[in-house]
Formats: structure tokens, C-alpha cells, sequence
């Protein structure tokens, strides 16, 4: 069967949320599955660390998708030139795009609906186009694929699709998060936070993440006590970030906030396995991928209370409302003056990762697939 795949979002030392789904969905299903040729469409050249196994072949086809209008091009016209030319069978797209204008059964990967929700958290042009495009995916998807128990309802609600068309492919976590030695925490505390314990967040900078909460969090946090702890933030600017710029100059303990930009998965280890705690109180998250990373690191999670959080972290995190700042800053000090606290987050966060694993979603994709076969 030749199994046609959207892979424009493989891109070399740039991998997200979607993207790592992508990357470790992808490479298990490719591999174990040899009887089948996938063609992986590129929009832009592409790194050979993305050709899996022998069976995937590269094609890559411009324009490079940067734009809604350049969306709209490559899906609609260039998409169905290309499967027509090496008649596939199906069209595989981890995240949700597919075309309108193709002939053949497609799958798609529709991660979470936040643009429905919160339109004004993204840019106009971009909003504008997920509402309008993104119902129409949904009901021209044979089958369709999501990262959770709550994204499918909202989904299933919101679009007024057959819950059974979707089935939920959790993500997982890389291999190469595990818990780091004292030795190590130490040395990765003295080279970046001057030996201080930290709270970290990692994401990207978009609304929905709420790092401007967050940063009000710590302020009340360090203001209620002698507290030498430092906050770490993760991430880089994705959409507009001037409250989180506003709120930081406002900030008595802005001296103690640190921000790494992009790491890479061996720094992003490091500075996660050597925290004090995971805060990742966003607004809304279709699953939350650096929940199971500290799972896996077993560092204790502050989490969130809305939309899938609380199905990913179960009872191994402290969990209230984003927009509690003061209950956020009181769970910062329980984590500094509660060693035994720290242990039973870490002992139940143990039992709540084995939900998770890329193994188990590649293999629910495959599953998402097959219903289409």
C-alpha cells in the first residue's frame, strides 16, 4: 500500500508538541510496518534523520507553508497533484491539516480545538482559517486521531463528529528523559541558576500557556518568605508576548526569573531533571507533553486544573485553578518545605507515566489508521 504522509512538520532542532508526536508516532509505524511504502511530503528540504527505514520516500514540494494562504495552496493544489502522481492509497496528517480537494481516505491528527475556544490568542489571519477550514476536516477525515479523553469530547461536541471516527493516541515521552544524579543537578545549578533550586515551565510563548500567571505566582511566592529560589522558563516567543514583557517589569523578583529560549533535548533534560518542580499551569492544553517528561525526570508537577490536565497528571501533581495565583504560590512553598511531599508526587507520578508511552501511541495511530485500511 503506498500510505502518503503530511510531513511538513519534521524540521530539524525545531520539534514541538505536534512535532515530536510527528517524529516518534511516525518513525515506530514506518519501521514496523515494511510492507508498506510511505511517501513523507516535505515543503521545504528536509533532514535525513526524518527518512526512518527504507521503505520512506521523500518528496519535497513548495511553497513552504508559512502562511494561511500558502496553507490553503499546498493542501488544496499542491497535495492532490502529488498523491495523484504516486497513486496513494491513503493520506496520513499528524496535525489535522488535510485537503478538501483529495479523492483518497485521509487521517488526521486534530491535536486540540483551542482556536475555537480562545480565537483571540492567535493572529487574525490564522484564526480565521482554523474555523473555518478545521469543522471541515473533521467531517472529511474517514478517521481521526487526538491526544485525549478530553479532546475527543470537545471534538466530538464542537464539530458534531461520530466519537467512533476518533480514537485517542496519548503522547509519550523521549527516552531520553530519566532522573538525574545529585552530582549532575548540582553542576547544572551552578552553571545556570548560581546553585539556587528552581522551578521550571517549559512551552512555547502563546496565551494559552499563561506565563504571565505563572510569573505573578512566583512573585507572591518569593514575596511570603526568605525564598533563594529562581523560576526557569523554557521556550520561545510563538505568538504575542507583551503581557508576559509587561508583567515582568513589574516584577519585584524579576532578577530571579531566567529565560532559556529553544533548548535542545540533551540541555532541556538537564534543566528539567534538575528542578525543584514542573509549574505548568496553562489555560488550556489538549495533553501537555512536559507533564510526562517530568514524570519521567521524577520531579514533582504543580499543575493546572483545566481541560486535559487533569486526566494527564491523575494524582501524581498538585493541581488548582491557573488563575489562583495565591494557591500556585502556596504549592511552590509546600514543594520547598516538604521533602515528604516531594517523594509521594514522585512515587505516584512513577505509577501515572506507565499510561504513556510513544510505543502505545504509535500503536493507536496505527489502529486509527487501520480503521481506514
Amino acid at each position: 500500500m503506498n500510505i502518503a504522509v503530511n510531513a511538513r512538520l519534521l524540521l530539524k532542532n525545531k520539534l514541538e508538541g505536534i512535532g515530536w508526536f510527528s517524529y516518534e508516532t511516525l518513525k515506530r509505524i514506518t519501521r514496523e510496518h515494511p510492507e508498506h511504502k510511505f511517501y513523507f511530503i516535505f515543503d521545504r528540504p528536509h533532514s535525513p534523520e526524518f527518512v526512518f527505514s527504507d521503505n520512506v520516500i521523500p518528496i519535497v514540494v513548495g511553497p513552504q507553508t508559512r502562511h494561511p494562504i500558502l496553507w490553503y495552496l499546498w493542501f488544496e493544489f499542491v497535495i492532490p497533484r502529488v498523491l495523484k502522481k504516486i497513486n496513494a492509497d491513503i493520506f496520513i496528517s499528524t496535525d489535522g491539516f488535510i485537503s478538501l480537494k483529495a479523492k483518497i481516505p485521509q487521517v488526521s491528527v486534530i491535536h486540540d480545538i483551542n482556536f475555537v475556544h480562545n480565537p483571540e490568542q492567535l493572529p487574525y489571519f490564522v484564526r480565521k482559517y482554523y474555523n473555518y477550514f478545521f469543522p471541515k476536516y473533521a467531517k472529511k477525515a474517514s478517521s481521526i486521531g487526538t491526544v485525549s479523553e478530553y479532546s475527543k469530547k470537545d471534538i466530538c461536541e464542537t464539530f458534531n463528529v461520530n466519537p467512533d471516527l476518533i480514537t485517542v493516541c496519548y503522547n509519550g515521552s523521549n527516552s531520553v528523559y530519566s532522573p538525574l544524579d545529585e552530582v549532575n543537578k548540582k553542576e547544572v545549578k551552578a552553571t545556570y541558576t548560581q546553585d539556587k533550586d528552581y522551578f521550571i515551565f517549559v512551552g512555547a510563548f502563546t496565551p494559552r500557556k499563561n506565563i504571565p500567571g505563572l510569573l505573578k505566582s512566583f512573585e507572591i511566592f518569593k514575596s511570603s518568605g526568605d525564598f533563594s529560589q529562581k523560576l526557569v522558563i523554557v521556550g520561545s516567543e510563538l505568538h504575542t508576548t507583551v503581557e508576559i514583557k509587561n508583567t515582568l517589569e513589574e516584577m519585584v523578583y524579576k532578577n530571579d526569573v531566567i529565560f532559556t529560549g529553544r533548548l535542545n533535548l540533551e540541555s532541556l533534560h538537564k534543566y528539567l531533571g534538575s528542578a525543584l518542580a514542573l509549574v505548568y499551569i496553562p489555560f488550556f492544553e489538549g495533553f501537555g507533553i512536559p507533564l510526562v517528561e517530568a514524570m519521567h525526570c521524577e520531579i514533582p508537577i504543580i499543575s493546572g486544573d483545566r481541560t486535559s490536565l487533569p486526566e494527564v497528571v491523575g494524582e501524581a501533581a498538585l493541581i488548582c485553578s491557573p488563575e489562583d495565583h495565591k494557591k500556585v504560590a502556596f504549592f511552590m512553598t509546600e514543594i520547598v518545605n516538604k521533602p515528604e511531599l516531594r517523594e509521594s508526587l514522585i512515587l505516584k507520578a512513577r505509577v501515572q507515566r506507565e499510561m504513556f508511552s510513544w510505543d502505545k501511541s504509535a500503536q493507536r495511530l496505527w489502529n486509527c489508521i487501520e480503521k481506514v485500511i
